[in-house]
């Protein structure tokens, strides 16, 4: 039996239970937050939004292994960690994942709110609640993410300094801003950026959180789909260096979860070649070239992708970390051994330690080395 072998998460999703916001808000706001109602059949959940609705189709239940021949859990299965603190834990030893930070569901819903009074207090009440029942059970291996309200800004940089008075060590933003706001190039977002400089909060941004879900139809439409999720994170990413934000804030830092690992060194090169190649048309003028910053600042997770290993031995890119996904279908939950082993068998201790480890450290120390992994603290300093 191979060893297990530990690492830290850069994503996971964590399932709000459906009556938070009737125990937390006043009526009249409570049936207004995002709630989920699935059908009898199991076919079909209705998603509903400050006074409007849409209907999604849930995925058919599979037999195990029927992809691929791999271990594969049926898409109805939910593992009781996805609710319950400390049921997770249990699946964390399980699989071997230490520290991890943590998205909400419901709340990923958030930005099709229209209503600022109703964003700002639920964002308060989901951030209450994430706090009590997810990082303060397990303060030592769980980043819960605060979310901010962003249909104004003032309001979004009043929840950043009372998230860090609280105790969050992240926030949450969607990879795009809300119907009628500016992209994240715009000045309009300077307080925000400010704000979390200031209070050393990381910024994360989840992809698939652009609004809308299925682009595309027909053949292929499926792999379609999961791919063009994956673009959020990167335009999100090219708005903060392009318009200035990372070079005002140079000690602001981004972690992009869920979008893979090797078009960071990509994006970096192009949009160097289009600062370079098109500079009479640049503005603002920057202090480096954009592929510094996001070598200094930002930081990607990935699940399978094998060239993430590759981006940090080929590409030189050292801010990339492993991320689980639990407890989604595209994560790792199940097989989360048999993935790191594939991964990182035969690769150089050190590599397999910056990813696995390191670069999740570089944005929360406080979590601390996984068990066993103490002579990677003594080589890395060394080194």
């Amino acid at each position: 039996m191979e060893a297990k072998m530990w690492a830290n998460s850069g994503d996971s999703h964590f399932l709000e239970p459906p009556d938070l916001f009737d125990k937390t808000l006043p009526r009249e706001l409570a049936e207004r937050m995002p709630r989920s109602v699935k059908s009898e059949d199991g076919k079909t959940e209705t998603v509903h939004i400050d006074g409007e609705s849409f209907v999604r189709p849930l995925p058919k239940p599979i037999r195990d292994g029927e992809f691929a021949g791999e271990t594969i859990l049926s898409l109805s299965f939910r593992p009781p960690g996805c609710g319950d603190t400390r049921e997770r834990l249990k699946d964390l030893d399980q699989e071997g994942i230490w520290g991890e930070i943590t998205f909400p569901s419901l709340g990923l819903w958030s930005n099709m709110i229209k209503d600022p009074v109703l964003v700002r207090e639920g964002c308060k009440a989901l951030n209450d609640w994430a706090l009590a029942e997810i990082q303060h059970i397990a303060p030592e291996r769980l980043i819960a993410t605060a979310m901010l309200p962003l249909l104004r800004v003032e309001d979004a940089v009043k929840e950043a300094y009372r998230a860090k008075s609280q105790g969050f060590y992240a926030v949450y933003l969607p990879t795009v801003p809300p119907n009628g706001q500016p992209t994240y190039n715009h000045d309009y977002w300077e307080p925000l950026w400010a704000a979390l400089e200031e209070t050393g909060l990381i910024l994360t941004i989840h992809i698939g959180t652009d609004g809308e879900m299925v682009p595309f139809f027909g053949p292929g439409g499926a792999v379609l789909n999961y791919v063009d999720t994956t673009y959020g994170g990167q335009r999100a990413t090219t708005q903060l260096i392009a318009g200035g934000a990372l070079d005002r804030h140079p000690t602001l830092k981004v972690l992009i979860s869920e979008g893979g690992a090797a078009w960071a060194p990509f994006l970096g090169d192009r949009m160097n070649e289009g600062y370079r190649q098109h500079g009479m048309f640049v503005r603002p003028k920057l202090s480096m070239l954009p592929k510094e910053y996001i070598y200094r600042q930002v930081y990607v997770s990935f699940q399978h992708d094998k060239t993430a290993v590759e981006t940090v031995t080929g590409m030189g890119y050292q801010n990339v970390m492993f991320g689980s996904d639990y407890p989604h279908l595209e994560g790792t939950y199940g097989h989360t051994q048999k993935t790191l082993h594939e991964l990182f068998d035969g690769v150089d201790d050190q590599v397999r330690h910056r990813v696995t480890v390191g670069a999740f450290l570089d944005l929360f120390p406080h979590i601390g080395e996984p068990p066993g992994n103490e002579v990677f603290t003594k080589t890395a300093a060394v080194a």
